[in-house]
Order: C-alpha cells, then sequence, then structure tokens
C-alpha cells in the first residue's frame, strides 16, 4: 500500500510555524510521517534570544510535532543543547520528533527504506570513516559504506550528486548552484533511489525523472530516480519549500520510461567500465535477486550458484558479511578498500595476550564489497579488481606482522570455496613461524583431512579460483624468513560433508587454544571489540593503502 509522505526543507529554526502548517495538512492527507531534509534548528552561530526560547520549548514538548517527523543532518552544526538530548535521549528530541543520523540506514513501519548522508564532504577525514555523529561533516568512507546498503527508496543528501542537471531542460533559478560530489553520484548510481532529496540551496529545483539502464539484477525494467531540492521555509522568493508525494515500496519498476524522463545523468568514477557495467557490476551493488543463479560469471553450475537458507536465496540485506545489512557490525571494521574491506573476526582464535609482540589477536576477515558464494561467480573485471585487491591487504598485513614481531610470526590465510556459501571471503591469522617452517602446520590440514577421509591436500596456487571446476579448500602459508607464501589446496564435490570450521579447528589445535574453536564460545563485549579494533588500526595504519 502506498504511504503519502511530507518532505520540508530548510526549517532553520522556525518549527512553531512549520509544525503547525503541517499539523493542519495532516488534517486531510493523513501522512504517514514527514521528513525535515534541510536544517531543523537555527543556525549556532547566528541564532536569535526567540531562536533560543523555540529550541527550548521545543526540547521540553511545548511546540506540538503533529505526527512522526524525521529530521536530517544537513549543512550547519546542531546547537550545544540538540547534541546533548539526542545523546542522552537516544536520537528523539520529543514525541515524533526523530534524529535519522548522518550516515544512516532506515526501514519504516510502511517498509521505505531511507539512506541519509548528511552534511559537507570534508576530504581532511583521512582516517576512514567520520566518527562523531553530530557534527556536518563526512568522508567519501562514508559514502562508500552506504552504497552497501544496495538500495534505497529514499535517499537524502545536503550536498547535490555531480552531474545532476546535466541533460536537464528543467530551470534552476539561482545565483549558484550548490556544492556538488562526485562519491554522492557514485552513492545514487548504486542505490538508484526512487527519490533523492537535498535542500542545499535557497531556489527550489526539482529535475525531470532519470531511468537507470536495465539489467538483470533489475529484472530488465527501469529504475525511476526523482531528484528534488527544497527551498528555506519562509524564503523571499516564495520558493517551494514542502513536497507530497506517495510512495509504494513494493511497487515494481516501469517496464519503460516515463514519457518527460532523460537517461541518468550521473557518471560513476570508474570511467573504466562500459555503460552495462557501470549498472551491473559496481563494487558495492551486491546481488539480491531472489532467483536461482546469483552468479555472473563463466556458465559453470559451482559458479553460477546461490547460497539457499529454508526460505531461498540469502540476500545481501541478511547477509552478515555485507555491509547493506543494517545488523552488521560496523564497528568491527577496520579498512575500507574499493573492491574489499577488513573486519576483525568476531570471538577471534587467539586472545589479546596470545601473541605478546602484537598485544592483540590479529585474526582478520578480508571480505570482498561484492555479494557472491566464490571469487569465480563474480563478473571477469570485478574478479580481478577484488582478487588483486585482497592478495594487496594479505600482503599489507604480513609487512605489519613483519614491523612487529620480525621473524617470529608469519601467517596463514584460508578460504572456503563453495558454491552454497552466501559470500566468500578469507580468514587472515598469524601463527608461530616455526610451526610453518617445522611443517607442523601443513602436517595438521593433511593428517585431519585424512582422519576425515577427505581427498588429499597438494600443494597448488589456484588464482581467484576461476580454472576450477569444484569447491575447494585453500590455505596460504607465509614464512616472514624468507618473506615467500605457499599455497596449499583440497579439492571436494557435493559427497564430502565439508565443515566451515576446517581451518579453525586445525589452527585451535595447533595454537593449543582447543577450548576456542567455537567462535560463539569466545565471545567479547563491545568495548573490548572496539579496543582490539583499535590496537590493529594503529599498528597497521603505516601500512593501510585504503
Amino acid at each position: 500500500m502506498a504511504a503519502k509522505i511530507a518532505v520540508v526543507g530548510n526549517v532553520n529554526g522556525q518549527y512553531p510555524a512549520v509544525f503547525q502548517k503541517l499539523g493542519a495538512l495532516q488534517e486531510k492527507q493523513n501522512f504517514a510521517f514527514a521528513l525535515v531534509v534541510g536544517n531543523l534548528f537555527a543556525d549556532p552561530a547566528t541564532s536569535t534570544e526567540e531562536d533560543e526560547k523555540n529550541l527550548t520549548s521545543l526540547i521540553n514538548g511545548n511546540i506540538k510535532v503533529p505526527f512522526t517527523t524525521y529530521f536530517a543532518l544537513a549543512g550547519s552544526s546542531f546547537p550545544p543543547s540538540v547534541v546533548a538530548r539526542l545523546e542522552a535521549n537516544a536520537d528523539d528530541i520529543c514525541e515524533n520528533l526523530h534524529f535519522l543520523g548522518k550516515r544512516s540506514v532506515m526501514k519504516t513501519s510502511e517498509g521505505i527504506r531511507i539512506v541519509t548522508l548528511g552534511g559537507h564532504l570534508d576530504p581532511n577525514i583521512i582516517a576512514g570513516e567520520s566518527k562523531d555523529k553530530y557534527p556536518p561533516y563526512y568522508s567519501e568512507t562514508d559514502a562508500k559504506i552506504l552504497r552497501g546498503a544496495v538500495s534505497a527508496d529514499i535517499l537524502i543528501t545536503h550536498e547535490w550528486p555531480t552531474g545532476i542537471r546535466n541533460r536537464s531542460k528543467n530551470p534552476f533559478d539561482a545565483e549558484q548552484e550548490p556544492q556538488s560530489q562526485q562519491c554522492l553520484a557514485d552513492l545514487a548510481t548504486v542505490l538508484k533511489p526512487k527519490y533523492h532529496f537535498s535542500a542545499a540551496s535557497e531556489a527550489f529545483y526539482e529535475r525531470e525523472p532519470f531511468f537507470h539502464v536495465p539489467s538483470e539484477e533489475t529484472e530488465n525494467l527501469y529504475p525511476i530516480t526523482r531528484f528534488i531540492s527544497l527551498a528555506s521555509y519562509g524564503n523571499p522568493n516564495k520558493q517551494k519549500w514542502i513536497y507530497a508525494f506517495s510512495l509504494d515500496p513494493k511497487a515494481s519498476n516501469p517496464v519503460s520510461p516515463p514519457e518527460n524522463a532523460t537517461a541518468s545523468p550521473l557518471i560513476h568514477s570508474d570511467k573504466k567500465r562500459s555503460a552495462a557495467q557501470e549498472y551491473q557490476g559496481s563494487g558495492l551493488v551486491y546481488e539480491t535477486s531472489s532467483r536461482g543463479g546469483g552468479g555472473r560469471g563463466r556458465p559453470n553450475k559451482r559458479r553460477r550458484g546461490n547460497a539457499h537458507n529454508r526460505h531461498g536465496p540469502l540476500s545481501a540485506s541478511e547477509c552478515f558479511f555485507c555491509l547493506a545489512n543494517p545488523d552488521t557490525a560496523t564497528h568491527l571494521v577496520t579498512s575500507i578498500g574499493d573492491a574489499s574491506y577488513l573486519t576483525t573476526a568476531k570471538g577471534p582464535l587467539p586472545t589479546p595476550t596470545t601473541y605478546p609482540k602484537l598485544g592483540f589477536p590479529s585474526h582478520i576477515l578480508i571480505i570482498p564489497f561484492e555479494h557472491q558464494p566464490t571469487l569465480a561467480a563474480m563478473p571477469e573485471d570485478e574478479r580481478h579488481v577484488t582478487y588483486a585487491e585482497m592478495v594487496k591487504y594479505r600482503s599489507a598485513m604480513n609487512a605489519m606482522l613483519k614491523s612487529r614481531a620480525g621473524n617470529d610470526l608469519g601467517s596463514i590465510t584460508w578460504e572456503v570455496s563453495k558454491a552454497s556459501l552466501p559470500h566468500t571471503h578469507w580468514q587472515y591469522l598469524p601463527v608461530e613461524a616455526s610451526l610453518i617452517r617445522s611443517g607442523l602446520v601443513e602436517a595438521g590440514f593433511k593428517a585431519l583431512a585424512e582422519n576425515l577421509h577427505w581427498p588429499s591436500i597438494e600443494k597448488a596456487d589456484v588464482g581467484d579460483g576461476v580454472e576450477e571446476t569444484t569447491d575447494f579448500f585453500r590455505f596460504v602459508l607465509w614464512d616472514p624468513e624468507d618473506e615467500v607464501e605457499t599455497s596449499f589446496v583440497m579439492r571436494f564435490d557435493e559427497r564430502i560433508k565439508f565443515h566451515n570450521q576446517f581451518g579453525r579447528e586445525v589452527l585451535a589445535k595447533l595454537m593449543a587454544l582447543d577450548n576456542r574453536v567455537d567462535w560463539h564460545e569466545c565471545g567479547q563485549t563491545q568495548q573490548e571489540e572496539e579496543a582490539d579494533v583499535a590496537a590493529f588500526k594503529t599498528a597497521f595504519e603505516e601500512f593501510d593503502f585504503a
């Protein structure tokens, strides 16, 4: 069922009048909710005594917010009293008034998916994502993380995406166009929102709807985006400051574009891709089709298989390795590249004291952005880029180990490449170099495989796995003394009931950590997890190419 939504531009502290008008409209329109996409509060640098009084009344609940209203972080800082209220009250100001967050993905009770990135791009945020929730600044990493949301019904950004007025004949009556950013164009290209709102200009601008290239993911239909930038309430030119529309999140994309639509004016920053690849294989576009064949690699059943649970394929929004999943533990993320990212393992095998020269577990997952069961299932160009970056991450972590522990610690990286898994990834772990040099690590894997009557393990480098015709388990050993990597592989098919904790089980025995085989039994508090993440980041900082 379609929901009626009201969207408001900059309020700038004039909430008594704005909420009164919304209340009057609500009696006739019955809105599901309202969105304030501009500055809700007066700028603290220019606020008046009356602004302060109104703010106090709002926080104290003396100004009625007539129905559920969400507000974004736009271009101005929040007043200190607002920040204090949000921190103390779980991001609520008062009844019916809720903060969306600076970088957020939210699904309303009506099933409408809202993605928000507030503030101005700050290139000086060089350590990745911005940490503070309330200052009006974001980094390119913040925008990159949000690409993992896969899709959006509504996208809210303060700044405009680069190129949004290209191909448009609609007038824009303003002296200066708002600041635009390429990372927002990339974000909108990936998410393909039905509506994209901003309030960065005093002038109202509604672009013609534009369509995205049909693909398998869109069932060969045409996703349509409408970009609207609202003016401020009370602006002298009486430009449009409120916009009302109906939205059904379950409605299908059209089979053809509307008559007045243009092709998308947005160009993804990766110029090497063809137009079709641009929409189908972008680094943070995940496979979310519920149909059987999820892979887009070579026509091999193993590569084209998609993971199934009892309800069908696991989508990116349900996958705990996908940033699209709102429940993903993003506080564990340690580095974000162009095609993959690093995260500390949940329930790591080592403890922070296992390796005194490190002081942290360094049990790391290297995870591709692409939601595929194997590397081989990815499109060719995506596979090449992803595999190369994952190898680069492994080499960078080896260099970090060498700097911290000299020749005492080597590493093992292992992978289960199995068509029935939801999301391929590598696990990386430091290991005593003496265990590698003595051949005990290799022997440990071979002995357990033999005990289980599994296929033999042989020395082989299968690269990105695209030439393999069966599932396989692969581990790579690195000796810091000669800095040589040696790769081993065990190939298996559906006759083998392979269990995915094989790698952890062998290493737990070798490291005398038998009580930590099951990661569920190695739980940490979030504070402990964050401490391990911070320690790893500090050690890895000079080696982190991303």
